[in-house]
């Protein structure tokens, strides 16, 4: 969460800034500020204008000076309301320092205490603001500005990533990462910081991804990053893989839309080159036979919609591979004991690779056993995906709006390909079986394609409903995991109550909370749980819910389903009942895009959530 950007060069980097914060705004839109180095020190302005804070900021920059030198900051906040004292640049007392931080410093207030007035100096509910201070503490005692970052960060608990300029050391940013992402960039005698590629992109020509516990200074035309002793460490490059244009909005009203759009092509690229005559070839796994077929137990640790696709994939891992496979919200799998040992495998799903909890996860993994890490993940060269012993991408492209739409699908995507591969080394399938499966999956995108053509008719459904702010979301089998993942993106954008239940659930609790008016989504495709399904729609209908029922193509005329169901949408069938989460959950995507829009809230920037959850 959070965005930081950094740029300094020969001419004026305000609108390097301004246009980083643009496109960094989608990790927090609680604030916004910028703070350039002048010739008496920092020139700063901040807004805290929720989503329009890069706006108002905008406007507020007129009189700025022509600094060659600067940083940026847009919030998600933690510590401290969204208002303009708390937001960031923020400064040291003398005013000749600004510091911008992803992140939570766990022990700002113990550090606090150490500062020459006992942290009287900081004016500011952050714990942000206590590093800055703490910084330029360091440097009053004689120290360089990278050597200070390097002795504060030394004292430093928690998670960050940072950047800081001073006065007197124009010309200079000093970054540091450690659990948040940091990138620096290069190009023709500018030097550039971010938390993000999109920040960067088209301004630089080369990329350098900074690892955790690494301290960067970037000057104009060139990159140095040292350890926190202050060792000299090798530039590790990073390749780009798409170019700008496939992070602009390409004519639609706002990117979740283009985004949803795109999910076809998103489901071929994770495809793409990995089915060869009928068997899956994935040779960025980085595992052997011999360590495949030495698992003997699957973890799936994951968040919000990444934990919806692994709930689909830990139950095609255990059809198709037989392997038995626990699946863990990966903020609490560190808290507790798993059973973990040489011959069980981790598998991480991110869409950035940056999700702290999903990386907390995998670092206690390792900490703790021999455990193998196979990391799913949207970002090549991401934290997740540098720190796994194997990786699987999903290509997705990058992914803009907040609510996940096509990483969510490349995922699911992705986790029955991992399953179909366990399944092929293990000897589980027969060969004809594995190419049968495969098949389906190449057919997917344009059953996808097919799913996203019914949006008039979900648009339709919307508009019937609008009115509504109750909903609930039920499913059996593997329909439960849509149900789920369709209740969260209807309460991520519309900010309706929307709760997910397995169908079976209902009459042990949640059914009391059904009356006249509440809307009822079933998901009633194709599976050996229909009919059962059918019957608990038959009990929320007996109650006066207004039910809405998703089938695939086949069905849609059913008598029964007609007269169970007030609204009907329909999807073709995916070709296994393991692979249907792949074309149900579009129309569900596609009815909260609806009632979000209908209700006229930014899509693309719910309130409250960031794109990147790299704070616990």
């Amino acid at each position: 969460m959070c965005g930081i950007i950094g740029a300094t060069g020969s001419e004026p980097v305000l609108p390097v800034l301004l246009e980083g914060l643009a496109r960094l705004e989608y990790r927090g839109y609680d604030s916004a500020g910028v703070a350039l180095l002048a010739d008496d020190g920092v020139w700063r302005r901040r807004r805290a204008g929720g989503n329009k804070s890069v706006a108002e900021l905008t406007e507020a920059v007129g009189d700025a000076p022509p600094a060659t030198t600067g940083i940026g900051h847009s919030r998600w906040a933690t510590h401290g309301a969204p208002t303009e004292p708390n937001a960031h640049p923020h400064t040291d007392a003398t005013g000749r320092l600004a510091l911008a931080h992803n992140g939570i410093i766990e022990n700002y207030r113990e550090l606090a205490r150490t500062l020459p007035q006992g942290g009287d100096e900081v004016t500011s509910d952050t714990d942000t603001e206590v590093l800055a201070h703490l910084v330029a503490a360091r440097m009053h005692h004689g120290l360089g500005l990278a050597d200070a970052v390097r002795a504060a960060l030394a004292e430093v608990q928690g998670k960050f990533a940072l950047a800081v300029v001073h006065a007197d050391e124009p010309g200079l940013i000093v970054g540091a990462r450690r659990g948040s992402p940091l990138i620096a960039g290069q190009a023709d005698g500018t030097g550039l910081l971010a938390s993000d590629i999109p920040a960067i992109h088209g301004r630089a020509d080369q990329f350098f991804v900074i690892d955790n516990d690494r301290v960067v200074e970037v000057r104009p035309g060139s990159v140095r990053i040292t350890d926190l002793s202050g060792r000299e460490v090798e530039l590790v490059g990073r390749e780009v893989g798409w170019d700008l244009e496939a992070a602009e909005k390409g004519g639609y009203p706002d990117f979740m839309l283009k985004e949803i759009h795109e999910q076809p092509a998103a489901v071929r690229d994770t495809l793409l080159g990995r089915i060869v005559a009928g068997r899956l070839v994935l040779d960025q796994m980085r595992l052997s036979d011999d360590d495949v077929r030495q698992v003997d137990k699957v973890f799936v640790v994951a968040t919000g919609s990444s934990y919806h696709a692994g709930m689909v994939g830990r139950l095609s891992i255990e059809h198709f591979a037989q392997l038995p496979t626990e699946l863990e919200i990966a903020s609490e799998f560190r808290y507790r004991d798993p059973v973990l040992d040489s011959s069980s495998l981790v598998v991480a799903i991110s869409q950035s690779g940056e999700t702290l909890d999903t990386m907390e996860a995998v670092a206690h993994t390792k900490a703790m056993s021999k455990a193998r890490v196979l990391a799913v993940t949207n970002v090549v060269d991401s934290s997740l995906g540098r720190d796994a012993d194997a990786t699987l991408y999903t290509r997705a492209g990058p992914e803009v709006a907040v609510a996940s739409t096509k990483c969510h699908v490349a995922q699911l995507v992705a986790m029955h390909v991992l399953a179909l591969y366990l399944a092929q080394v293990r000897g589980k399938y027969y060969p004809e079986e594995v190419a049968h499966q495969l098949a389906c999956l190449q057919r997917l995108p344009d059953r996808v394609q097919a799913a996203i053509d019914t949006a008039p008719a979900v648009t339709e459904v919307a508009r019937r409903v609008e009115g509504a702010r109750d909903f609930f979301f039920i499913g059996r089998g593997v329909g439960n995991a849509m149900a789920l993942e369709g209740a969260l993106k209807l309460k991520e954008i519309s900010y309706l109550r929307a709760e997910g239940y397995p169908a079976g659930e209902l009459k042990h609790g949640p059914i009391a909370l059904i009356e006249p008016g509440v809307v009822v989504v079933a998901i009633a495709t194709r599976s050996r749980l229909r009919d059962k399904l059918l019957a608990n729609m038959q009990e929320v209908k007996a109650r006066g819910a207004v039910v809405v029922s998703l089938v695939d193509d086949e069905d849609v005329d059913d008598p029964h389903v007609r007269a169970l169901s007030d609204h009907v949408l329909s999807v073709p069938y995916a070709g296994h009942e393991l692979f249907q989460p792949v074309v149900d959950v579009v129309p569900l995507q596609l009815l909260a895009y609806a009632l979000a829009t209908a209700r006229g809230n930014d899509v693309d920037r719910p309130r409250n959530l960031a794109k990147t959850v790299t704070v616990e």
